[in-house]
């Protein structure tokens, strides 16, 4: 039976880390909801770059680019990080995003064996392919600039429980079980038990209140987002062969 884990954020990451391991990172408010509706919405890839530097690098080759920091979409770009700017012209573009928190997070995991993106939006699709594992997981909660986060402890939680309730985990690491049991006082309704989270505090500010709640909402998409050669592409069964096939190489 696989074991699950949780970095609750990226500072932590080191002590978890183990290359055999998948890795399903989260940015629930907004880079990973984000991800999962620009695939969904016909976009080829998302490539993740860590500095706005490598972001006007790909904007000067004609790359459709996104970039927030602090909440914001930087003026320079094409879009922000709301799930909402992903919904229109992008069959079969490439999309490079950087944001705050999630791309870091997404490219501090690049070496472990798969990197998965999830959110609630790609929830049951993710959870159950995870089930049909025979590794290790490891959520890594993006946070917000290295500090612990609600809403992503929030998704580790549901997705621990998730794999328990299908059999397919044993919660017995703490970093689990805590974040299980924070699900479980928030479930009957996340955005409520969100009101006073730093994070949506800061989104509010900005009258982003229907993205808050598109990012908690579940299942509007089956695509898994996996890391293959340096960006997020929709997961198939091609695709986990080649990664498969990487990993025995190296």
């Amino acid at each position: 039976m696989s074991k699950v884990e949780v970095s609750f954020t990226p500072e932590n990451y080191h002590v978890y880390e183990n290359l055999d391991n998948i890795v399903v990172v989260t940015d629930i408010l907004r880079a990973t909801s984000a991800i999962c509706t620009a695939l969904h919405h016909g976009a080829r890839e998302v490539i993740p770059v860590s500095t706005v530097e490598e972001a006007r690098f790909y904007k000067s080759k004609g790359y459709l680019v996104g970039a927030e920091r602090n909440g914001v979409q930087l003026e320079e770009f094409d879009f922000g990080n709301s799930p909402y700017s992903y919904m229109n012209e992008l069959e079969e573009r490439s999309v490079v995003l950087t944001t705050t928190n999630g791309t870091k997070a997404i490219n501090m995991a690049k070496n472990s064996f798969q990197v998965v993106v999830g959110a609630f939006t790609n929830f049951t699709a993710l959870a159950k392919w995870l089930s049909q594992q025979e590794r290790d997981i490891l959520i890594l909660c993006s946070g917000w600039k290295g500090r612990y986060n609600l809403e992503d402890t929030l998704f580790a939680g549901a997705l621990t429980e998730r794999l328990e309730q299908m059999g397919t985990v044993s919660l017995t690491e703490d970093s689990a079980l805590s974040a299980k049991y924070l699900y479980n006082l928030a479930k009957d309704d996340p955005y409520k038990f969100l009101m006073n989270s730093s994070h949506r505090r800061r989104l509010k500010k900005l009258n982003l209140k229907e993205d808050i709640r598109y990012c908690l909402s579940m299942d509007n998409t089956d695509i898994i987002p996996v890391l293959h050669e340096g960006s997020l592409v929709p997961m198939n069964e091609q695709v986990l062969e080649e990664i498969r096939v990487s990993a025995e190489t190296t």
